[in-house]
């Protein structure tokens, strides 16, 4: 798939079959993630992927007004930044947005389906509490639910024009 077609084409996927999601591609898009670019090439991201038998899934639904969608998918990935590999809190933040698009990216070109759970973090203490994970180590950045497709996308972008500070 070429790189500009999986951009424009790639849609948030919020319903999804009951298919299961081969473990080879759970780690093809962690790996895609793991390529994004990072200040000093630090590479601050963590995962922690939680497979449909993970008793930590149906208690993460407790955690987002979007419990609908973590229900509804395989798999979950928790992308955390490692505070101690850390060097400029917005930079890294930045890096941990490239990792989880590099990974809608790859999903996408799998013929997956995949969102980005950005309002978990909400609830960054909870999630640390029902993951087990420890938050003086660990900063939540999102939450991808992922699974096969059980719906098209759609979205609508506003012109380039409109976004445009001055005329190019």
């Amino acid at each position: 798939m070429q790189v500009l077609e999986a951009i424009y084409n790639r849609r948030s996927i919020r319903k999804f079959t009951q298919e299961d999601v081969n473990r080879e591609d759970v780690r093809r898009i962690l790996d895609s993630g793991r390529w994004a670019p990072s200040g000093l090439n630090n590479q601050p991201w963590r995962f922690l992927v939680l497979a449909p038998e993970d008793a930590r899934k149906g208690r993460l639904e407790e955690c987002t007004k979007y419990s609908h969608i973590v229900r509804a998918a395989n798999v979950l990935l928790a992308v955390f930044l490692d505070r101690k590999s850390k060097y400029h809190h917005e930079k890294d933040c930045q890096g941990a947005g490239a990792c989880v698009q590099n990974m809608l990216l790859a999903a996408h070109a799998l013929g997956l389906g995949a969102v980005w759970l950005g309002e978990i973090i909400n609830q960054e203490s909870l999630v640390h509490q029902v993951l087990g994970t420890d938050p003086e180590q660990l900063e939540l950045m999102a939450v991808v639910a992922l699974g096969h497709p059980d719906q098209k996308g759609s979205s609508r972008r506003r012109e380039l024009q409109e976004l445009m500070l001055e005329d190019f």
